[in-house]
């Protein structure tokens, strides 16, 4: 009997072993981290039009969910084509070189059934949500797949600013689920902070992996350029980080300072520990903090947005 037991579960965890694996490769294959990130800020363009149009949250819970759904689809698939259209250059770098479509563990064929697949029913649930959703979520997939990965990526300096785009389209997303009406400051805001953050932050990983890149021949700046020009370049785009807290002002004061502390804190950050440290160094330090600075900033919005109904 007691062999019998054991043969059983010995069978149980064979099958539990390429169960475990399959997820592990369409976890990578969609990029499951980059997902979640942007769900965050997604969420935070559903906080904000509840808010200021004065919906309930529980009114709308289901066009909620479904934004959620459409969004992490779209996000997963836009992951899954840039997985598939540059695996002969992610098999370059150490930071990619064992990404399922590199290893073989997911073939070109059905990386692109899956992101076919994802990205037609993550628009369809966007669509049941508001028709402006999903065309925003089919505008930030194209924004991706096409000006980014297939046009600029390797041929510019400033595919850095053309993936910052599409990259600012979650929030835009969210908003437009519950609300069509854009004429509103802190939509703006949310785009726009969005759209400067992303350039610390990959300038950050560009001069990390600066050897990586140089050996694929992807034109980053620090490659180009150099990284003085990347230093001086943060600092632009984070004084204008900085500048951008005021796009809240209609929303809250409170809002206004705490993105005013965090994006003036990466600054000084910035200026102050250039000198002091190797730039390896230096971009992880300013890659740490654009990750805090970003869940902070988020967390603390959707937090306001969703309890202040409560206060009044």
């Amino acid at each position: 009997m007691r062999s019998e037991n054991i043969e059983h579960n010995a069978q149980q965890d064979s099958l539990l072993v390429p169960q475990q694996a399959l997820r592990k490769v369409l976890a990578e294959t969609i990029k499951t981290g980059i997902i979640k990130s942007n769900l965050i800020v997604m969420f935070a363009g559903i906080s904000l039009a509840l808010f200021i149009n004065g919906i309930s949250f529980f009114d709308q819970i289901g066009t909620i969910i479904l934004a959620v759904i459409g969004s992490a689809l779209v996000i997963g698939a836009a992951g899954t084509f840039n997985n598939v259209y540059d695996r002969d250059i992610d098999k370059i770098m150490d930071r990619t070189k064992n990404r399922p479509t590199v290893t073989g563990r997911m073939n070109s064929r059905n990386a692109l059934i899956l992101g076919t697949v994802m990205s037609l029913s993550g628009i369809g649930f966007l669509a049941f949500a508001s028709p402006l959703a999903a065309l925003m979520g089919f505008l930030g997939l194209f924004l991706y797949v096409v000006p980014y990965t297939m046009w600029t990526k390797r041929r510019t300096i400033y595919n850095t600013e053309v993936g910052s785009i599409s990259g600012a389209v979650p929030p835009l997303i969210g908003w437009a689920a519950i609300t069509n009406d854009f004429m509103h400051l802190e939509v703006l805001g949310l785009f726009i902070v969005m759209v400067i953050w992303q350039m610390p932050h990959f300038y950050a990983i560009a001069i990390r992996r600066h050897d990586e890149y140089k050996a694929a021949g992807i034109p980053m700046l620090p490659v180009v350029k150099g990284n003085r020009r990347t230093y001086i370049q943060t600092n632009v785009y984070l004084i204008a980080l900085v500048l951008s807290s005021f796009l809240f002002i209609q929303l809250s004061s409170f809002i206004v300072a705490v993105a005013f502390i965090l994006s003036a804190a990466w600054l000084i950050t910035s200026i102050a520990t250039y000198k002091k440290m190797v730039p390896e160094k230096w971009a992880k330090t300013m890659f740490i903090f654009s990750l805090n600075h970003m869940t902070l900033l988020f967390a603390v919005i959707i937090g306001y947005a969703l309890i202040m109904p409560f206060f009044q």
